[in-house]
């Protein structure tokens, strides 16, 4: 022991210690590394994280490598104190203690803590960058690890726990996906972000959440006479309409606006049988089809245009694939003067709201930050009339969602003007 030179051992304790942190900080990095982010570099060529993915493949492996080096450097870094304690101190057992003591405060600082909270820390870049060096030491230690792994496969086996990964443990679920997106920052532009969530919300709704109410469907009545059909096709807002025989619920068909207004043109005297030759068929929807399954269905069947029936085969309204299309964009176009969704109304800076009935929940709880239940009525006169149980006679209010809500006009058997006033503003 003399002819080794003290300096020369304490050069290799330092050495031990530094190996050691380096596999404790490579470890944890590779562990917490973004998976994500590292499938994107490796599809774009980068070889640090195409190596990266190859070692986590064989996580097994890998630790198995991490942790039979570290024991290895423990024991040897363990073996170098005692040494060097011998040879200043002799075999007193107190020093000993001492030096056993100051070398596991060593490790613990230096070699395990430390390079974890870094590698924690700074994930993507050391793992990147100590990939390559951990491929090359596996690839050099494989009879070591595989002659490990034997005992360690009995054990398992002993345990009833099977070796490999779970195909299904990678795959990410819906609500996950959300999270990643509401995570990500100033990586993803705003509007995106809104466009993504809006994307996961489709398989919760269905299209009865976003239909025109049967109260605002424009429809023509072709049992009306030729001048009435006359006025409504150069008056409508829409370039289809239903058309219905005496009552809604009877619809015989669509009209497109523009082949019906080419009639108008003729010299010959219109009849109504003109305006039924253009019609074609009528596509039904039932009222709890989900939104994203309809955008599916109007895909395969080339349609735009769906009329929404409930089970007794009553018309409830009409959905569009420019409806579905704007709840997951945004709105971005109206036919109709005044009727974009949700840009129509705010509140004003006394806390208040006027709305119309008709006023969907769900456009209410987006544009006001309100939390009305969405799994009964629709619209706000229908949560009125299920909160008040009968149709009010004379102006009233009440509270609902932490919200004053103030009947302001009923007209024909529905309550047509509703205030609102903003949770916390006087009342």
């Amino acid at each position: 022991m003399n002819t080794v030179p003290i300096w020369a051992l304490v050069l290799a304790l330092v050495v031990l210690i530094f190996c050691s942190a380096f596999f404790a900080m490579a470890e944890t990095a590779l562990m917490a590394a973004n998976k994500y982010r590292l499938r994107h570099l490796a599809k774009r060529g980068h070889r640090g994280a195409i190596t990266t993915l190859w070692l986590l493949d064989r996580t097994d492996k890998l630790l198995s490598l991490v942790l039979i080096a570290n024991t290895l450097i423990n024991a040897m870094a363990t073996a170098l104190v005692t040494a060097i304690a011998i040879l200043f101190f002799g075999h007193e057992e107190s020093v000993l203690s001492i030096a056993t003591a100051v070398v596991a405060f060593l490790l613990i600082v230096f070699a395990e803590i430390s390079p974890k909270i870094i590698g924690a820390t700074y994930p993507e870049a050391i793992s990147l960058g100590s990939a390559r060096v951990l491929r090359i030491l596996m690839t050099a230690a494989k009879p070591v690890i595989w002659f490990v792994n034997l005992f360690v496969g009995v054990v398992l086996k002993l345990l009833h726990i099977r070796r490999g990964q779970d195909p299904h443990q990678h795959r990410v679920s819906p609500e996950e996906l959300r999270s990643i997106v509401l995570e990500g920052g100033n990586f993803i532009p705003q509007k995106h972000k809104s466009i993504l969530l809006n994307l996961f919300d489709l398989e919760t709704i269905s299209v009865e959440d976003i239909m025109t109410p049967r109260a605002q469907v424009e429809a023509l009545d072709i049992a009306g006479s030729v001048e009435d059909i006359k006025h409504e096709l150069t008056t409508c807002y829409h370039n289809k309409l239903p058309v219905y025989e005496g009552e809604i619920n009877q619809i015989v068909g669509i009209l497109h606006v523009r082949k019906a207004v080419a009639l108008l043109n003729q010299t010959e005297e219109l009849t109504v049988e003109h305006f039924r030759e253009l019609l074609t068929p009528a596509y039904f929807i039932p009222q709890d089809t989900g939104v994203f399954t309809q955008l599916q269905y109007f895909q395969e069947n080339k349609e735009r245009l769906g009329i929404i029936v409930d089970e007794y085969g009553e018309v409830q309204g009409l959905v569009t694939l420019d409806d579905i299309i704007e709840e997951m964009i945004g709105e971005f176009t109206t036919s109709v003067p005044g009727a974009a969704r949700g840009d129509s109304f705010n509140w004003d800076a006394e806390g208040e709201c006027l709305l119309e009935g008709s006023t969907p929940l769900r456009d209410i709880n987006k544009r006001l930050g309100l939390n009305f239940p969405l799994d009964g009525p629709k619209t706000l006169n229908g949560l009125m009339l299920e909160l008040l149980q009968e149709i009010p006679d004379s102006p009233i209010s009440l509270k609902a969602a932490n919200c004053i809500i103030e009947v302001i006009q009923v007209h024909d058997q529905a309550i047509k003007v509703i205030k609102l006033k903003r949770p916390g503003s006087r009342a």
